[in-house]
């Protein structure tokens, strides 16, 4: 792609170039250029890469091309970290006039999509590549891609162009901020973002959902969505499983159940005793084969299953690759869900409290009243750890977040309001003064561990259960689960 001349040694592809600049010393990386083919007008033009670090957020590759025949120009963003564990889907809300949220930072990674349901319009990840712009940059940007091919319409299809000139109209009462309307990003790589000007507090305007990604997502991601087949092997649908009796088919879940039910009609009554005594209390961890979320490399998780007092079962698992080095470790709950929230309450007064254990699972939110702060469910993951812990775990990710904002053209207050908060989070984590930290989970699977042996006599810690809104059941899936084969298998009385 290039040759080298007397100027100096020149990249010959982008990974040298990422190699190159990827060692401890990445904040002072030069920049790298390449000769590249210029896609419009076929001669040769200038690609300059740059690997850095953004401050508090990630490593990114900048490349920006150049064209001195044809003047073309081109600028994009990729990213050179992980993959995260789950995709995250941005709403704002964008009234009417405010030109404050239009100029929001929005960085987009190569498979968001962004969407406007008011104008049913959607940007796939093919359209726009990586790119770190604004909302009205986004917008401005679909609408210039739009006009660039109409005077080819009009000739071939003249009806079709001047449907997309009405619709690129409207389109540009939105860049302006003549309408209001809603801004979604959604990426399954869980590596895009939009700012949140008020950070650390909630954003009235913005809200973010993170998400397990589907097979489809997995398998656009470049991961491993289905296990292969070896030749020959027979095909089982997903929804259903066929029964040994007569080929016939039955629904996924009871063939389960009634074997479940049989195992224990049918077994020694010390083996099942075993059994259950191994599940509460494990000798041996057990295994199962995964890929790494980092490299999709193969790998093995480890986990195993134990019973925490004053709380539940939970099923503790470790995952560890190899070849790249990824590890990670989460803890699931066990056991039925339960029928009602739980919100626990610390107040936090003395050293001692700031070593006491949390659990932190998955769909629990986190509040600080005293540093304002909110974080809602699914942020960090579940998580092991101890008041403080969680604590600077939160402050971490939010600055590796938001921190990136920060930079030499950030106005003083915006900097003033973060170094305030710094300030705030010190003096709770000196215990200056006593501060109350609440952990609210819809499905009952996060826990403060109480300061005296028998948990009612725990005067700082607070336990309340609730009834579980409708919202909260849809979010959690629990609206659409059945489980009507499961109890019908369990209650028949055939063996």
């Amino acid at each position: 792609m290039a040759s080298s001349g007397e100027e100096g040694p020149v990249v010959v592809d982008l990974r040298s170039a990422a190699e190159s600049a990827g060692g401890e010393d990445a904040h002072a990386t030069p920049l790298h250029e390449m000769e590249s083919l210029c896609m419009r007008c076929g001669e040769n033009g200038t690609t300059r890469v740059l690997l850095t670090l953004i401050p508090h957020f990630r490593e990114v590759v900048l490349m920006a091309f150049e064209c001195p025949h044809c003047n073309e120009r081109n600028n994009e963003i990729q990213f050179a970290g992980q993959i995260q564990q789950k995709g995250c889907c941005y709403t704002l809300k964008v009234p009417m006039g405010q030109s404050k949220v239009l100029n929001r930072q929005v960085v987009k990674s190569d498979s968001a999509t962004i969407k406007i349901p008011e104008l049913d319009f959607e940007i796939p990840p093919e359209a726009q590549r990586g790119t770190l712009s604004t909302v009205e940059g986004s917008i401005m940007r679909a609408i210039s891609e739009l006009q660039e091919l109409q005077d080819e319409r009009k000739k071939v299809d003249p009806q079709k162009a001047e449907a997309i000139d009405q619709f690129l109209v409207k389109l540009r009462c939105l860049g302006s901020g003549e309408a209001a309307f809603t801004f979604i990003l959604d990426d399954p790589s869980g590596n895009s973002f939009i700012e949140n000007p008020h950070a650390p507090s909630p954003d009235p305007l913005l809200s973010l959902r993170f998400y397990e990604r589907t097979s489809e997502e997995q398998a656009a991601l470049g991961f491993l969505a289905e296990p292969t087949k070896e030749p020959g092997e027979p095909s089982h649908d997903a929804s259903t499983v066929e029964a040994n009796s007569g080929g016939q088919r039955m629904p996924h879940g009871s063939v389960g159940a009634v074997a479940g039910r049989r195992a224990i009609a049918q077994g020694n009554s010390d083996e099942i005793s075993a059994a259950l005594y191994r599940y509460s209390a494990p000798e041996e961890v057990d295994t199962l084969p995964s890929s790494c979320s980092a490299c999709t490399a193969q790998c093995v998780t480890r986990f195993f299953s134990t019973k925490i007092p004053y709380f539940r079962e939970v099923i503790l698992m470790a995952t560890t690759c190899d070849v790249c080095g990824y590890r990670n470790s989460e803890l699931k709950p066990g056991g039925a869900i339960p029928a009602k929230g739980k919100k626990t309450t610390l107040h936090v007064q003395e050293f001692k409290d700031l070593s006491r254990d949390v659990i932190k699972s998955d769909s629990a939110a986190v509040y600080v009243p005293e540093l304002e702060l909110e974080l809602s469910a699914g942020t960090l993951g579940g998580m092991v750890t101890t008041v403080e812990g969680l604590i600077v775990k939160i402050c971490e990710a939010l600055e590796r977040v938001h921190g990136f904002q920060l930079g030499d053209s950030t106005h003083e207050w915006e900097k003033k309001k973060w170094d305030d908060f710094q300030e705030k989070l010190a003096k709770l984590l000196n215990l200056e003064e006593p501060w109350t930290l609440i952990i609210d989970d819809a499905l009952a699977a996060s826990f403060i561990a109480p300061a005296t042996d028998l948990i009612e006599e725990d005067k700082q810690l607070t336990i309340e259960e609730y009834e579980r809104s409708s919202e909260q059941n849809d979010e959690l899936g629990l609206n659409d689960m059945d489980t009507s084969s499961a109890d019908m298998a369990y209650n028949t009385t055939s063996t």
